[in-house]
Parts: structure tokens; sequence; C-alpha cells
């Protein structure tokens, strides 16, 4: 429930600030989102992988 919790945080806040940057700078909020991206997936294979 917590890690539940703490996600959706994590997610409303880098939406947040995509959207931010966004209203600010179309093409910054692109790259950053495409940036951010990269990161879930390789953060999301490595748990998968078992490596810390």
């Amino acid at each position: 429930m917590v890690t539940t919790l703490l996600f959706l945080l994590e997610v409303v806040f880098v939406l947040a600030v995509v959207a931010g940057i966004g209203m600010w700078s179309v093409p910054a909020g692109m790259v950053l989102a495409g940036v951010l991206g990269v990161l879930a997936v390789e953060r999301e294979q490595a748990r998968r992988k078992g490596t810390p």
C-alpha cells in the first residue's frame, strides 16, 4: 500500500514538473519527458533482472 502511494506521488510529481517545463518551453519539455522515459524503462529492466 505504501509503495503504491509513493509510486503514485512520484508519477504526479514528474508529470507536474514536465508540464511546468512544457509551459515554459515545449522543446525542453519534450526532451525532459524523453530522458525521464528512458530512465523509467532502464529502472524497470534493472528491477526485473534483480540487480540493485
